[in-house]
């Protein structure tokens, strides 16, 4: 007599070996957080260096904004010594420092992010409160399909001129910097240096420079391309930034909120109310490879994104008081009508587009009639690795972008790369 035996399509799964905005190995020396003036000390240490963000954006070198649609580049972050900004950020309290760690070794390098967001730009006066056109991560998505939606196909997003407004996957031509050679480095971010002195105009500051000089970038386009060091440095960067840009009142008494422990908190100016203390905001969301007993993969096509070929992965904020194996089971439920059984935990990244922490998970349908709820989720099929291999080539379906955790849950499923 033949035993019965059922193969689960769980019993291979693997966690995820790779995840581009989980690659940081910064030490975040979390105790030097609280030091008095610790920003300041840094900034006066050679061996720490600055890099920029502004509008949910991070600087680049000149040219590389042009680089974010191609494979097989590499990018890197825009740096400048910590000498040169200790000065600039004392001229801008609107400018946020954010100290993200050391490497340790014999050169001890620290890293400090500075968000310019509102810097205001050459020409124009300082206006409080002033936000910077197209701030991304500012406006919330709404929901985790939403603010994938935002990406184009190939999650790229192209190099962004300062004060341009549109959505992240909106392309602009980048702004350059000159070539320096043979000059100093105030020199680089310095054009007036033959104007005669009577008809000069007030000479920009290096922040202010900065937001003309460089190209800016989002995550999303930066991350598949950089190094896991810088990939790392600009997702911590980038998160901290656009919390600092999306909260500046308190949410309990509605009084200003200035930074504080080196950039990772900020302290309610209200003393009457205890001077508290507030941490970012972190929004946690679940994303489900689903697999039915034939090993085919559930994709799903959403109203909220623009590519009508752009299928994906069920995906949803996890409610309050669930705990993330629910959300699974309910999110797919009531996007597709199918029922999960055993789930199984693949890996996590930040998602800051604003404040997600996407936690992959991998689960086998027990139902395998697919009811859509025609409002968020438009389509959704089951495909064989076949099938889709098939529907990629004939574009008919387009994979979620490189940074995405969704592209490689659907590799991990596959068995290849993309």
């Amino acid at each position: 007599m033949t035993a019965d035996i059922h193969f689960s399509p769980l019993a291979l799964t693997r966690a995820l070996p790779f995840l581009p905005l989980a690659q940081g190995d910064i030490d975040y020396q979390v105790d030097r957080r609280g030091e008095p003036d610790l920003i300041n000390t840094l900034l006066a240490d050679p061996a720490t260096k600055v890099v920029l963000t502004r509008g949910g954006l991070v600087a680049v070198p000149r040219g590389q904004g042009d680089l974010v649609d191609y494979e097989n580049v590499k990018m890197r972050l825009a740096t400048l010594p910590g000498a040169y900004v200790g000065e600039e950020l004392r001229r801008y309290p609107e400018a946020v420092a954010m100290f993200l760690g050391s490497y340790g070794g014999v050169r001890g390098e620290c890293v400090i992010a500075a968000d310019i967001s509102r810097v205001p730009e050459i020409g124009e006066g300082a206006v409080p409160g002033a936000q910077p056109n197209g701030v991304l991560g500012v406006q919330d998505a709404g929901t985790v399909d939403g603010a994938m939606g935002l990406d184009n196909a190939n999650g790229n997003a192209a190099g962004k001129r300062a004060g341009e407004s549109g959505g992240a996957a909106e392309s602009a031509a980048p702004f350059g910097v000159p070539d320096s050679a043979g000059q100093g480095a105030d020199d680089a971010f310095d054009e007036s240096v033959s104007t005669p002195a009577s008809h000069a105009a007030p000479k920009p500051t290096l922040l202010q420079q900065a937001v003309t000089r460089f190209d800016w970038v989002d995550l999303r386009g930066f991350a598949p391309h950089a190094n896991a060091r810088e990939a790392g440095q600009a997702t911590s960067a980038v998160t901290l930034s656009i919390w600092h840009s999306r909260q500046r009142f308190c949410p309990t008494c509605g009084a200003p909120v200035l930074p504080s422990l080196a950039g990772w908190a900020q302290r309610c100016s209200n003393q009457a109310d205890g001077n508290r203390i507030l941490f970012p905001r972190v929004e946690p969301a679940v994303i489900t490879a689903v697999v039915d007993g034939q090993d085919r993969l559930l994709l799903q096509h959403n109203a909220a994104w623009k590519d009508p070929n752009l299928y994906s992965v069920s995906a949803g904020f996890v409610e309050a008081g669930e705990n993330l194996e629910h959300a699974c089971r309910r999110e797919a439920r009531e996007e597709t009508g199918i029922q999960l059984g055993e789930v199984r935990y693949l890996g996590s990244q930040p998602w800051p587009f604003p404040a997600s922490l996407m936690m992959a998970f991998k689960a086998h349908a027990i139902t395998t009639d697919v009811h859509v709820d025609g409002s968020e989720t438009v389509t959704a099929r089951w495909v064989t690795r076949d099938e889709y291999t098939a529907e990629l080539i004939a574009g008919r379906m387009v994979a979620p972008g490189r940074a995405t955790i969704a592209r490689y849950m659907i590799e991990e499923w596959l068995g290849r790369e993309l």
